[in-house]
């Protein structure tokens, strides 16, 4: 979309291994990135609460792997995420949360 914006004509094939986030503004998704995990920005990176729910989601919510990644024990992990769900007031075990969430971790890394 910023390509087409500057008048080059984009197709598709220069955008299918950019995945979706190829497909927005680097500027709004990061912008909804920003917004969508600001809760969880004010625990810093001690509480672990973001780097949790990265290894959560890429772990397709599997506790015993993500555990294991974070090299924290499955309970820690099932605490923390509890309190992502209660700082976020989202349902973690909804695909659809889990893919904005997904893509608002995936935006804020770019």
């Amino acid at each position: 979309r910023d390509r087409a914006r500057r008048g080059r004509v984009v197709r598709f094939a220069e955008l299918a291994g950019q995945g979706v986030l190829g497909l927005l503004d680097q500027a709004d998704a990061q912008a909804f990135s920003a917004a969508l995990l600001a809760p969880l920005a004010g625990y810093g990176s001690r509480a672990g609460l973001v780097e949790s729910l990265r290894a959560y989601l890429e772990s397709n919510g599997h506790w015993d792997a993500a555990a294991q990644r974070l090299g924290v024990h499955r309970h820690t992990l099932r605490y923390r995420m509890k309190r992502v769900a209660e700082l976020l007031g989202r349902d973690l075990d909804d695909p659809g949360v889990r893919a904005e969430l997904w893509f608002a971790l995936e935006a804020a890394r770019r």
